[in-house]
């Protein structure tokens, strides 16, 4: 089992949304998050350039069994890639692929790949 972490745009949610649900991942959580990287979006003020520290974001959380991994970040990578060019560009995101130990569904109290 793995947890899929993907930080991308918050333009970008409903076509991830949909292109995750088309590879058969219809069980998400999102938030919104603020944060900062490499992307910086610089805006002008009174005459005066001024970079913000944070930039919203959309923060996506995916517990998957082993076999939904590639497809569940072949569905991101698809629609979350800027499309100007094949190289997308700086501050479309980033995914985060972690172990998941353990989960319980608390309902049934079902463990492990049954309960995701």
């Amino acid at each position: 089992m793995k947890l899929i972490t993907a930080i991308i745009r918050e333009p970008q949610l409903d076509q991830v949304r949909e292109s995750l649900i088309a590879s058969g991942i219809t069980r998400i959580t999102v938030s919104r998050v603020s944060g900062h990287g490499a992307q910086r979006k610089e805006e002008i003020y009174r005459g005066k350039r001024i970079v913000p520290n944070l930039i919203p974001k959309i923060r996506i959380d995916i517990a998957v069994n082993e076999d939904f991994v590639n497809p569940t970040i072949d569905a991101i990578v698809v629609a979350a890639r800027s499309h100007n060019g094949m190289d997308g560009e700086i501050g479309d995101g980033k995914i985060f692929v972690t172990p998941l130990e353990q989960v319980v569904r608390i309902r049934t109290g079902e463990r492990g790949g049954e309960a995701i």
